[in-house]
């Protein structure tokens, strides 16, 4: 048997964890980041700045975490429900579960009779498995997974505000905002190129779609600092 000379890769068993890790660095780019330009930008000290960087960055680790398990959480419990529903279902009433079954099939195109044929064969097979997938939708690369996306938001967070912490730490403090504004915008472009790549997206504008947000959001946090000047 010959092999397929146009293997096909598939990316969509990574929206899981790929929606939280994006959603997490990008969250922790552009959030702590408006705070270490906000707090620049009120003529704030060099050691309030950072500790107000890094603060910024272990309460928003822990609430995108405890935020992303908990939405990710409510989705499981939904599909646990949904499945305890199609068992019981299947269990009492299996011959009105395979006639759901083939109208599925027929509803998608197959002839009556090979409808009625391919929901016998995946009944016998693994009913609960044939429901949850053509009747619920739900599969194993798509089920929802809270830790999952919880450690992944997180660490995408802790390591998306590190950029602006860093610059922070090691910018000059009379140039902490302009700095931090840079290389927030860089590391966006850089996100969201990679975002967009990982999910077979165009890199263009996945890179200029968080950009243009993150510098709406420096500015954003500046003018803000500036109305809330404490150097004078």
């Amino acid at each position: 048997m010959s092999r397929s000379r146009h293997p096909e890769v598939h990316r969509s068993d990574r929206v899981g964890w790929l929606r939280a890790a994006v959603l997490g660095a990008n969250d922790g780019i552009v959030s702590v980041a408006g705070l270490v330009v906000g707090i620049a930008a009120s003529g704030a000290t060099a050691s309030t700045i950072v500790a107000t960087g890094i603060a910024g960055t272990v309460a928003g680790a822990m609430s995108m975490a405890a935020g992303e398990y908990v939405s990710v959480q409510s989705q499981a419990d939904t599909e646990l429900a949904d499945l305890a529903v199609e068992k019981r279902e299947l269990h009492e009433d299996p011959h009105s579960e395979l006639e759901e079954l083939a109208a599925i099939y027929r509803q998608r195109g197959l002839s009556p009779a090979l409808a009625h044929e391919v929901a016998t064969q995946l009944t016998a097979h693994d009913a609960l498995g044939a429901h949850a997938r053509d009747e619920l939708g739900i599969t194993d690369e798509l089920r929802a997974r809270p830790m999952q996306a919880a450690m992944a938001s997180a660490g995408a967070f802790v390591s998306g505000a590190a950029l602006p912490v860093l610059t922070a730490l090691l910018a000059p403090h009379a140039y902490v905002g302009q700095a931090t504004t840079m290389v927030t915008l860089l590391g966006l472009c850089l996100t969201g190129t990679l975002a967009a790549h990982a999910g077979g997206a165009p890199r263009l504008r996945g890179a200029l779609r968080v950009t243009f947000w993150g510098a709406i959001a420096m500015a954003a946090a500046a003018l803000v600092g500036h109305l809330f000047n404490v150097a004078g």
